[in-house]
């Protein structure tokens, strides 16, 4: 449904937008394991999954021309690939089907991932930009994936710098490191590396992929407590964030980041952010100079919500016109 609206720009993209291909679906039954989810109201797989890729050419995402999402990733039991598209027969369910290690948890975990556990209807819009971008998009849900390190590590990855930066080093590292996928797409698709592959990264090919020290020791830190940050998926909202910025080098913005994927925390707003406070200010108030006091005045009607009014926000598109030039790229791996 995504793709009938404008091209896919920066901040739509920013907004969680993945365009999948509508395709005619495709049968379950060829991959190990198989699943089907009868859905309790629209959902768009683009919409709720586009959150979890890592740029157009993330390594552990494919959309195919059948209208299928694949997904890759290190789950408790061991990596697994899953593929979700709509039912090829009429109705509006959803067919997965999972190969590899990991294959019964990732299926187990289907219906939080495609937003079982979210409440769209406890969302009033507030605003008529708010109001229109949620009419057009009644199939968003809130993915919750379960899997903190899965989100958190691309997060510190992005942190003070480019998203191009940013996905640049996701993709350099996870091909070198990581595995080929389990399953038909084979080495089209990777699972992440494991936590304790990433901390045993040399310094040097942090270098090379563009990852100062300061941001490849974050994810260090964080990969030797792995088993503890893992934890917060099942905690509350508040002691969840707590457990992440205990690691030295993960603050608000990076553990929001976080927990709007793997516990798909409907108000988790990010604070501290370069853009988002001028996007929603300019958005809701004609203010392109929000500051992050000003972002959170304005969400504060949708409390409790406040994330999901910020994602229907970028996914509206309404942006100030750039006064700057944008913020130059840097390489650090050709120094």
């Amino acid at each position: 449904m995504a793709g009938r609206f404008d091209p896919l720009t920066p901040t739509a993209v920013r907004g969680g937008r993945t365009d999948v291909p509508p395709g005619s679906g495709r049968q379950a039954g060829s991959g190990a394991k198989a699943r089907r989810w009868a859905c309790d109201g629209p959902v768009d797989l683009g919409l709720t999954l586009g959150p979890l890729r890592r740029g157009p050419s993330d390594p552990t995402f494919r959309t195919t021309p059948d209208g299928s999402v694949w997904k890759a990733g290190q789950t408790p039991q061991g990596p697994a690939t899953l593929r979700v598209s709509r039912t090829a027969g009429p109705g509006p369910d959803i067919d997965a089907e999972a190969w590899g290690p990991g294959a019964d948890w990732i299926l187990e975990q289907l219906p939080a991932l495609l937003g079982a556990g979210d409440d769209p209807a406890a969302f009033v819009p507030r605003h008529r930009l708010v109001h229109a971008s949620h009419r057009l998009r009644p199939g968003l849900r809130l993915t919750r994936s379960g899997l903190v390190m899965e989100s958190l590590i691309p997060t510190v990855l992005e942190q003070k710098v480019t998203t191009e930066e940013a996905y640049r080093a996701w993709r350099r590292l996870v091909r070198q490191y990581g595995e080929p996928a389990p399953g038909p797409l084979g080495p089209e698709l990777y699972v992440m590396p494991t936590p304790a592959t990433w901390a045993r990264i040399p310094s040097w090919d942090w270098h090379k992929a563009g990852v100062d020290a300061k941001r490849s020791a974050a994810v260090i830190r964080a990969a030797r407590v792995a088993t503890r940050l893992e934890e917060a998926a099942a905690m509350e909202p508040a002691q969840a964030a707590a457990r992440l910025e205990a690691v030295p080098g993960i603050g608000p913005w990076t553990s929001a980041e976080t927990l709007q994927r793997s516990n798909g925390d409907p108000d988790a707003v990010t604070t501290g952010d370069l853009h988002l406070p001028g996007i929603v200010g300019y958005a809701l108030a004609g203010d392109r100079d929000a500051d992050d006091a000003a972002m959170l005045e304005l969400l504060a009607p949708y409390a409790g919500q406040r994330h999901r009014a910020a994602r229907l926000i970028l996914l509206a598109g309404r942006v100030p016109p750039r006064r700057t030039p944008k913020m130059p790229r840097t390489d650090i791996g050709r120094l």
